[in-house]
């Protein structure tokens, strides 16, 4: 399971189908519906938000947004109902530690995209999420 702390706009196709189904599948872990997955850290940043759910619902709705964006049929009636205005907070160590990764799987999957990434200066924040200092 990935829950980038990034924008989802440095994904590639493959990364951002992902994403849309794991944080769909991350929310029925959070709503307690699974028994999978329960224990994953990933997830602890959003349990640590007052409304878990709310909070993977907003998450999801900017991965939505960036598939609207690419021309994605997202199933947007997958949106949850309740929604948070206070963000995921993700550490700065995690984050950069995401970059990286995020560096490993474009360089094999999309090279082009991976040479346009190396050009970024300061990589964005999922709009839902805060790198704390």
């Amino acid at each position: 399971m990935r829950i980038w702390g990034m924008h989802p706009k440095y994904l590639d196709t493959k990364g951002l189908v992902a994403l849309w189904r794991e944080a769909l599948l991350a929310r029925e872990v959070l709503k307690g519906k699974t028994r999978g997955w329960t224990k994953h850290p990933q997830l602890d940043r959003f349990r640590a938000h007052p409304d878990p759910v709310a909070a993977m619902n907003s998450y999801l709705l900017y991965v939505w947004e960036e598939g609207d964006r690419r021309g994605y049929n997202f199933n947007k009636r997958k949106l949850g109902k309740k929604f948070s205005d206070r963000k995921v907070r993700t550490t700065r160590a995690y984050f950069l530690r995401e970059i990286k990764d995020l560096k490993s799987k474009l360089r094999k999957r999309a090279p082009s995209l991976y040479r346009k990434f190396l050009k970024v200066k300061k990589v964005e924040p999922h709009p839902f999420m805060t790198v704390a200092k």
